[in-house]
């Protein structure tokens, strides 16, 4: 029973989105179990940037002191096989200086900000749901134990990414929701510095339907991204990582830098190798079962807002259950029609945002070649800054999300 506008709550999930979400329903005077397939929580994590929606979320989470931005000082550089290059442009010259980190760093500065009296239970998943009008029933299995129990909640959160369990038991199978955009992944990290950089470097190949990102940092050592269409996801995974991702830039002498890191893709501590999948629903709730982050509306790695808008969907969900206490559903739907407009942006916008990482052709590698010197004349910066979305990315992805809801207003541009 819902006592003081809060209650039990299952959050489903110890990732970034997982981990927010409790501490702000904590906050909020609810009672967080949290529950996660895996046997410990993650430490590292690939690149990410966190725009100013993430900036300003983390600040009313408490937990932007925690994190620093990562950017390195060297030029980036755009580099080809053969060793030559040129300087590139960075996400940190994009509007509002986005902030360059590991994923880590945001799910560690989360974690800090948790309350010890949060329950967390790893090798930990949901088998079955059922839920009524007054709360859910969840059967939770151990897979350490082999060991099952039911338990009541008043509210559960699915936050257990883009394949979620609570999802696929409440809302229907993957199917339903994953829509596939015919890319591939390979994201690790390096230890050392790559064949033909300075230590805090970054760097970029591009080819038409390939490439290969060096994103470097001030105090840590490189991630590596590397990505590339494909016509059969499936087939994808008939191969090793490694065999594949050498196939797929071969058979040409691949050079120094290309090279070394696909070498040490064969022996990467974590590596995350994975088709590039949006998650669509016409809901992200149902009865008193909520998902946030990548399990509701996994907007790709490519749009660069997936740790920022699930900072935003955990505070603001805490925010709106604080402003409707006695009334579970009110909340949720007030929650996701202030999401939606914000969300279902990035979403639209993917195929658009895709293209910073791999292009189609070497005619859009012409172009890139050139946005430093088109940015030196007026014209060419107007057609730069309409190419590269300036003013959707200071309405959508620097805006306080949640302090433009809470005001009933466009909400302020955050700055760095």
């Amino acid at each position: 029973m819902i006592e003081n506008g809060g209650g039990r709550v299952l959050v489903v999930g110890c990732g970034v989105s997982g981990i927010a979400t409790a501490a702000r329903l904590r906050r909020a005077g609810w009672r967080p179990v949290i529950v996660e397939r895996s046997p410990a929580r993650r430490s590292e994590g690939y690149f990410i940037v966190l725009f100013g929606a993430g900036r300003a979320a983390a600040a009313r989470l408490g937990i932007v002191d925690a994190v620093h931005d990562r950017a390195p000082t060297a030029q980036k550089l755009d580099i080809e096989r053969d060793g030559s290059s040129r300087p590139g442009v960075s996400f940190s010259d994009l509007p509002g200086n986005p902030w360059t980190m590991l994923r880590g760093d945001i799910e560690k500065a989360a974690f800090s900000i948790l309350p010890e009296d949060v329950e967390i239970r790893y090798s930990t998943v949901p088998t079955a749901i059922d839920q009524d009008e007054t709360g859910v029933d969840v059967t939770l299995h151990d897979t350490s134990a082999g060991t099952s129990v039911t338990e009541r909640f008043d509210l559960v959160v699915g936050a257990d990414g883009l394949r979620s369990t609570v999802r696929s038991l409440v809302f229907g199978p993957h199917e339903k929701h994953l829509l596939r955009l015919n890319y591939m992944i390979a994201a690790f990290q390096f230890h050392g510095t790559p064949l033909g950089l300075v230590p805090g470097q970054a760097a970029t190949l591009l080819e038409p339907d390939r490439s290969m990102w060096v994103f470097a940092y001030r105090d840590h050592d490189p991630t590596i991204l590397l990505t590339y269409r494909t016509d059969d996801v499936d087939a994808e995974f008939r191969q090793s990582p490694a065999e594949r991702i050498r196939s797929v830039f071969g058979p040409q002498p691949l050079g120094g830098t290309l090279g070394d890191v696909i070498d040490a893709l064969r022996t990467a501590d974590e590596l995350l190798f994975d088709s590039a999948e949006q998650v669509r629903m016409d809901r992200w709730h149902k009865g008193r079962v909520v998902l946030v982050g990548d399990a509701a509306w996994c907007v790709t790695l490519y749009a660069g807002m997936g740790v920022s808008s699930g900072l935003v969907g955990a505070e603001l969900l805490g925010t709106l259950l604080e402003r409707h206490p006695a009334d579970v559903g009110s909340a949720l739907n007030a929650w996701e029609q202030a999401l939606r407009p914000y969300i279902d942006h990035y979403l639209d916008g993917a195929a658009a945002d895709r293209k910073v990482f791999v292009v189609n052709n070497r005619l859009e590698i012409l172009f890139r070649r050139m946005m430093p010197w088109l940015r030196r004349f007026r014209l060419g910066e107007r057609i730069v800054n309409r190419v590269v979305r300036v003013d959707e990315i200071a309405r959508y992805k620097n805006v306080d999300i949640v302090g433009a809801v809470m005001n009933g207003s466009e909400g302020k541009t955050v700055r760095r």
